[in-house]
């Protein structure tokens, strides 16, 4: 997909709110002596709304960064300030494209980081690729971001680059866990009816040719809209199924009212294993006793073996230091979020200019880079824009202290990052 034709001009110009700015200590009050010269990067993330737990750790993580820069960072023997703009998507897919607007019309950013589900992440790329901004998107599946974009994998794109793990991954962590059970291998699978459900249910590049594919039986109870109040007739269809695993892609609190009417209508799997909806320990507490052994995907822990390239601080303080600043359990996005900005200022320092988008751009396709969630590098695909990063499964158990604890139960893909304890049916 090439839109060299257009340039950010054709972008009309719209009326949104101001979101937050984060500056590096002391650039604030130097930015009229030294705005030539500051780089800005845009930071885009939901705050509020449905998703909002995803960007729960951004000043977390931000602060990390900007600890570590202070006055800003040398390329080619100058010493560039640089300022963070942030600005909350609301969860909303028409407010990022509207901020991301206000970020490339008004803020003039040199380098746009987008994360946190496909909400976000596709139409902040779709607006960078249209107007030639460099781009760097984290948190949605690569292949729901790249071809829910209308990516073609023989050209690809030329601005914005992704880095996640993909379908097949996890698909593959959840067929690991699963063949750790006596079942009958049917799966049923739901799916919401929004950017990230979407693209995961297709029949051609989704998860169910790929649950197919590793010896199981696929039960599509269909999509259900967001925030959904009635799962009777799903969950019906799988009781008639008499299936042993339920799948699929969830919001969050769509899944807490499937799982407590799935338990007061008699269905109880032996395993459900659901994307989206079971990363953070708040959904799984909304759970009650019925949280204990629910599974999901592991993207990031603190028992994840990678140090960031950047900070020097290890997977197991990050986690700890979230905990130690907000007061809660540590959350899976923290390490994405932190790699995120790790990429990006890597990126600007290899650039030879980073006030130039088009060197800012050829030094994102060269990226070779070690962060927080393991190694980043675009130079072997799965396509041009997408860069696939380590993925575990993980089982919710109850904690003597009254917290749920994600464990992992299964690395096939990624043997480096170790079990830590056998799965175990519901």
């Amino acid at each position: 997909m090439n839109n060299r034709g257009y340039t950010r001009r054709t972008i009309l110009r719209t009326g949104v709110a101001a979101g937050g700015t984060l500056a590096l200590p002391g650039l604030l009050s130097r930015r009229s002596y030294a705005q030539a010269e500051t780089i800005r990067i845009g930071f885009v993330s939901p705050r509020t709304g449905p998703v909002a737990a995803f960007g729960a750790s951004d000043d977390y993580v931000l602060k990390q960064v900007r600890e570590v820069i202070g006055v800003g960072i040398e390329i080619n023997g100058r010493t560039y300030p640089v300022e963070i703009i942030t600005k909350d998507t609301q969860s909303n897919p028409n407010r990022a494209a509207e901020v991301v607007n206000q970020l490339m019309l008004e803020d003039q950013v040199d380098l746009m980081l987008a994360s946190s589900t496909a909400d976000t992440t596709n139409p902040v790329a779709d607006q960078c690729e249209l107007n030639e901004i460099p781009c760097i998107s984290t948190d949605t599946p690569w292949d729901g971001h790249f071809f829910g974009r209308g990516g073609d994998p023989s050209t690809g794109f030329d601005w914005t680059y992704h880095f996640f793990w993909g379908a097949s991954q996890l698909v593959n962590c959840y067929t690991s866990l699963w063949d750790q059970l006596p079942t009958n291998k049917k799966v049923g699978v739901l799916w919401s009816n929004d950017s990230d459900g979407v693209p995961l249910s297709n029949d051609t590049t989704g998860l169910p040719p790929l649950f197919a594919k590793n010896g199981y039986e696929v039960i599509d109870a269909g999509f259900h809209q967001p925030l959904s109040d009635d799962f009777s007739a799903q969950i019906a269809k799988l009781k008639a199924a008499e299936v042993d695993i339920v799948s699929g892609v969830f919001l969050p609190p769509d899944f807490t009212t499937f799982w407590i009417q799935a338990a007061q209508q008699g269905f109880r799997p032996k395993a459900a294993t659901v994307a989206k909806a079971l990363l953070f320990p708040s959904a799984v507490e909304t759970l009650g006793s019925n949280g204990n052994g629910v599974s999901s995907e592991v993207w990031w822990s603190p028992d994840h073996p990678y140090t960031s390239g950047l900070t020097g601080i290890n997977s197991a303080d990050l986690a700890r230091g979230y905990e130690a600043m907000s007061g809660q359990q540590w959350i899976q996005p923290t390490g994405y979020k932190h790699a995120l900005l790790e990429v990006a200022i890597d990126v600007l320092k290899r650039s030879d200019n980073p006030k130039d988008k088009g060197a800012v751009r050829d030094a994102i396709r060269k990226t070779n880079y070690r962060s927080i969630v393991g190694p980043i590098s675009w130079a072997s695909g799965p396509v041009k824009n997408a860069c696939q990063t380590p993925l575990v499964g993980g089982q919710w158990l109850a904690g003597s202290d009254g917290r749920f604890d994600l464990v992992i139960c299964e690395n096939s893909s990624a043997p480096e990052i170790a079990v830590q304890k056998a799965f175990a049916a519901l």
